[in-house]
């Protein structure tokens, strides 16, 4: 009697199958990750949109109901936000954010309709010093079908 053979392992077609299991969760997994990472980023940009706006919202105050000329941080408006925080998301197809900008287009007139006034190859955020608005300077959408320039209307 034999408590140990010589024969120990897998076969082939075990070794196969394991691999093809492996393939097809990776294949499942990947893209599902990777828009994962891309809703965070929305919501990061979210979360700068919201602080940046913050910031505007304490300036106008302070200041008897003037907006900010520009929100460059070495002017008076960095007692309000010490370092303008960049546009995270990263659209996937078309013209592709950096996801790293955080320049600011300083527009004379508010648009009335942004999705057609903001081009698709757009980076940063865009500002109006006239209401106080600001919004992600890209009309592309976002994995829900929403335009990032309306990021921080709601």
């Amino acid at each position: 009697m034999k408590l140990f053979s010589k024969d120990r392992g897998f076969t082939l077609i075990e070794l196969m199958i394991v691999v093809a299991i492996i393939g097809i969760l990776s294949a499942v997994a990947i893209p599902k990750f990777a828009d994962m990472i891309e809703k965070a980023r929305e919501g990061t940009t979210k979360g700068n949109i919201g602080a940046i706006k913050s910031a505007i919202s304490i300036y106008y105050g302070d200041n008897n109901g003037i907006w900010p000329n520009d929100l460059n941080t070495s002017s008076k408006f960095g007692n309000y936000l010490d370092k303008l925080p960049a546009v995270k998301v990263r659209h996937k197809g078309g013209y592709i954010l950096s996801g790293t900008c955080n320049t600011v287009t300083y527009l004379t007139a508010l648009p009335t309709n942004l999705t057609a006034a903001i081009p698709t190859n757009g980076d940063g955020w865009a500002y109006y010093s006239g209401s106080g608005d600001v919004w992600v300077y890209n009309s592309q959408t976002d994995l829900s079908g929403t335009s990032y320039v309306y990021y921080g209307s709601d």
